[in-house]
């Protein structure tokens, strides 16, 4: 948060944990109180935003893997009712070849569940995948069949990230493919339920499958995508996070400024 607020950001996203690994420590009190504290005072860096680990695969057909994921799931949403966040983003993982229908039963499964043992006011947004073989949600028709089996689905929402969407096909490298892939998400899903953007170009061409994110500008969408996604009427009062990658030729600051020239 303190790093948001430092970047000039207006929302921002963070771990609650370690998201390379399974263990964690219980959230300390002091911590929490502190936390809540800035969020509290930081009113202008909303909504506050939680990312799963990446470990979990809530669609694993393996029982040890899958149940330690639903046990992770539930875990993180309730730290995020402690910490007062709004929203928790998650993977929807991988079927590891044993088909949609069980990757659609497995996570269905572990999202009701998560949402059941934890009565609070966090949303649990799906994101979309790159087309990853084996993988569940790269297409708008898969998340409408995973929000269609949601018991709370006042608990559950979208959140749209541009790089795994145009790496599973969706067109956004210009105005009319921006335009036909917002009316599409919202023929489908309905725009309701889109809560906050993954703002990432993508490394891999139209349909490439891959998950690789690049500089806003720099990669297969390009300025002209992103500007034309960015003054959609739909995105301009989204929250919007970067995960783009810090090298030698951009930093988090120019991403961002990138991003509001872009913008204006």
């Amino acid at each position: 948060m303190d790093r948001a607020r430092e970047l000039g950001c207006d929302t921002f996203q963070i771990f609650t944990r370690n998201p390379r690994g399974w263990k964690y420590k219980k959230l300390n009190g002091e911590e929490v109180a502190e936390f809540k504290r800035k969020l509290e005072l930081g009113k202008e860096l909303s909504p506050a935003v939680a990312h799963m680990p990446y470990l979990p695969n809530l669609s694993s057909p393996k029982k040890m893997i899958y149940n330690r994921s639903v046990k992770s799931l539930s875990a993180e949403l309730g730290r995020c009712g402690v910490l007062g966040l709004q929203y928790l983003v998650t993977h929807l993982g991988s079927h590891m070849g044993e088909g949609q229908d069980l990757g659609l039963e497995r996570i269905t499964g572990a999202i009701n569940r998560a949402v059941s043992e934890n009565p609070n006011e966090v949303t649990v947004l799906l994101e979309n995948t790159a087309g990853t073989k084996n993988s569940m949600g790269s297409s708008f028709d898969d998340l409408k069949r995973i929000l269609d089996r949601i018991d709370n689905r006042e608990r559950v929402g979208v959140c749209f990230d541009t790089a795994h969407a145009y790496a599973a096909g969706y067109d956004l490298h210009s105005p009319r493919g921006v335009d036909e892939t917002l009316q599409r998400f919202n023929s489908v899903l309905g725009f309701a339920l889109l809560k906050v953007v993954h703002l990432n170009d993508s490394k891999g061409g139209l349909g490439s499958g891959r998950d690789r994110h690049e500089h806003i500008g720099m990669g297969y969408i390009g300025e002209k995508g992103f500007r034309a996604f960015l003054h959609h009427e739909v995105v301009r009062n989204l929250p919007l996070i970067m995960e783009t990658p810090i090298d030698d030729r951009r930093d988090e600051l120019g991403n961002l400024r990138k991003v509001r020239e872009l913008s204006a």
